[in-house]
């Protein structure tokens, strides 16, 4: 039974339903809208670039958002701001893209602003969502519920997909800003609905305790402007000593540089497979996508879904959240090794199975370190939930831009090094594998300050 404070499993369902209205509009700025942009308008592939990179430089400002979210209480009003912000950005970007065909510059400068509005509500969303999860989960549920939320959030993505490309033809940009216009309008209806008291009117704002004598009787009325002013004036300072005080702490700061390593590695290989597949395999475009869509992702949900159950249910060193972590990442690593060596063997090597057991290599050590996200996130000195979550969530965001672009620029650069198409993959693949083996390595690391901290207690799952 769950303490009266905790979410139950309808309530994490329910946070599982916003991580689907999220997915839902995400998933449009790195999909529908570039094939808009580069086919249908037929603009450089540079401008997508600069507005995928842009919605990636906001996310630095998650660990803003986290202290914002210490210091201010509820977390539900922040993630339905996130959303209606998440929402409102899809709207704007689909107008901005259609002005594009009559006014160039003015459609570019409207779509450059959705996309700003679109980051800025994803980083919202999604800091506010975790720490919500990670202050109201009981610990036992936290493997499963990283799964749960995680794994609606790829809902999110593949529904929307199917949905918005079996409506949008006959293609016209009218037609995608209605469509688009749809799924943000449900997307936020969906959040709104999952919300709505979840949290609950109970929860008090945070207040850090002024010191002693340091607000005498009567104080406050004649200094409410001063007061107002100089809260403003410090709220930065108190931030960055919220973000010293983090990165400070040793188990903390490791965390962050594997979950950066850990992703920075998944995204370098991760765009890269089909093409991959299409050079060193001979695979037509239609047997290449298969791959990608069947079976590597099929394994990143049995990934998933073994993480989630056995962190919640398996005894032991097999239910920490630590050894999915490490042992995914070294598999990954493994796995990712062996797809470059046989791509050499070609029609002997099984392709199909080798793609799928990365997917769930890749799955288990992606749940694996959300469930640690949200555990990790309650410890330290004072309750820095948020900043955490922030910090970890910046960490991410800025492995998932700089690996997709070292993963392709890699490509080409050993390429035309080699003088070898296949070549210059199995080269971006190898160091890949390696940045993999490093990253358990640093999550090797952070376990031994973890075990240490949680010796008294005898538990480091």
């Amino acid at each position: 039974m769950s303490a009266p404070n905790n979410l139950g499993w309808l309530g994490i369902f329910r946070l599982g339903l916003v991580q689907v209205a999220l997915g839902a509009i995400v998933i449009q700025p790195f999909t529908t809208f570039n094939q808009a942009i580069i086919e249908d308008l037929g603009l450089m592939a540079m401008l997508p670039g600069f507005l995928g990179g842009l919605y990636y430089i906001i996310q630095l400002t998650r660990p803003r958002i986290g202290h914002g979210l210490d210091t201010g209480g509820r977390r539900t009003p922040w993630i339905l701001g996130g959303i209606t912000t998440l929402a409102i950005g899809g709207i704007t970007t689909a107008a901005g893209i259609l002005a594009m065909e009559s006014v160039l510059w003015a459609g570019i400068a409207v779509t450059v602003f959705g996309y700003f509005l679109i980051g800025a509500g994803s980083a919202a969303t999604g800091t506010a969502l975790l720490t919500f999860l990670a202050t109201r989960v009981d610990a036992k549920r936290r493997p499963l519920a990283a799964m749960v939320v995680w794994l609606m959030m790829i809902v999110g993505f593949a529904v929307t997909g199917g949905i918005v490309g079996s409506v949008l033809d006959p293609f016209s940009l009218e037609r995608l800003f209605v469509v688009v216009s749809i799924v943000c309008l449900i997307a936020f209806t969906l959040a709104a609905l999952a919300l709505f008291r979840l949290e609950g009117p109970d929860v008090a704002p945070v207040k850090s305790p002024a010191p002693p004598g340091d607000e005498p009787d009567g104080a406050s009325d004649s200094a409410s402007d001063g007061g107002q002013a100089a809260s403003q004036q410090h709220g930065s300072s108190r931030f960055i000593e919220a973000l010293k005080d983090v990165w400070g702490d040793t188990k903390a700061r490791r965390f962050t540089i594997f979950v950066f390593a850990s992703m920075l590695a998944y995204n370098a290989h991760e765009t890269i497979i089909e093409p991959f597949a299409r050079q060193a395999f001979d695979l037509t475009a239609g047997e290449a996508t298969q791959l990608g869509g069947m079976f590597l992702y099929t394994g990143v949900l049995l990934g998933m879904l073994l993480t989630g159950f056995a962190g919640r249910f398996a005894p032991g060193r097999l239910g920490a959240l630590w050894t999915w972590a490490i042992g995914g990442c070294v598999a990954s690593g493994i796995a990712l090794g062996a797809l470059g060596i046989g791509s050499f063997i070609n029609d002997m090597w099984p392709l199909r199975a080798s793609i799928f057991l990365l997917g769930v290599a890749n799955g288990a050590f992606a749940v694996a370190a959300i469930g640690l996200m949200m555990r990790l996130a309650n410890e330290g000195t004072e309750s820095r939930e948020g900043v955490r979550i922030g910090l970890w969530g910046a960490a991410q965001a800025i492995a998932f831009g700089l690996g997709i672009f070292l993963g392709t620029a890699g490509v080409d650069i050993f390429r035309y090094i080699f003088d070898q198409a296949t070549l210059g993959y199995n080269v971006v693949f190898t160091l890949a594998a390696g940045l993999f083996l490093v990253s358990a390595w640093l999550a090797a690391r952070v376990l031994a300050v973890d075990q240490v901290a949680t010796k008294p207690a005898g538990n480091s799952r």
